[in-house]
């Protein structure tokens, strides 16, 4: 049995310490805003915030985060008003949505270190979250949108 927090609750999940984040998250505690992709660490679909950072949960055992606090997308803002989400929105980022959940939730962990990013600076972060669609512009647009946003600049 392991605890930790989930989106601001104490959760406690019935599964061996080795079972990836991700399964015990979607599976045992059903939210399903967390996607499986690669199942290896390299395609971003699994991200989550552990104690505010970026990591895949695909690859992080359950045993890991207990004690801690993890996000998922559904915890960023519960009504969707996160300025990632409000940009994502805007830009039109998705086109089939699979990734996005992941890709906003590594794009926060980019806003938090680099809070006006180069493009560079959203190449280099993002760099491990893929997409099939190939919505990569758009992604950058809504990340430029959020960072404008988040820095109380005025929209265009």
């Amino acid at each position: 049995m392991s605890q930790f927090q989930l989106n601001g609750l104490t959760v406690q999940v019935d599964v061996d310490d080795d079972t990836p984040l991700l399964w015990a998250i979607r599976d045992n505690v059903g939210l399903k805003g967390t996607k499986f992709g690669c199942g290896i660490g390299l395609c971003g679909a699994c991200t989550v915030h552990l104690n505010g950072r970026a990591i895949r949960s695909c690859i992080t055992p359950v045993g890991a985060v207990a004690g801690q606090t993890v996000t998922t997308i559904e915890g960023l803002d519960p009504a969707g008003q996160h300025p990632l989400q409000v940009a994502w929105v805007a830009a039109q980022a998705p086109q089939c949505g699979y990734c996005q959940p992941g890709q906003i939730m590594q794009a926060a962990t980019l806003l938090e270190d680099y809070p006006n990013p180069t493009d560079a600076e959203i190449n280099a972060v993002m760099a491990g979250s893929l997409c099939r669609c190939m919505a990569y512009a758009r992604i950058r647009k809504a990340i430029k949108l959020a960072a404008a946003q988040m820095q109380g600049e005025p929209q265009a």
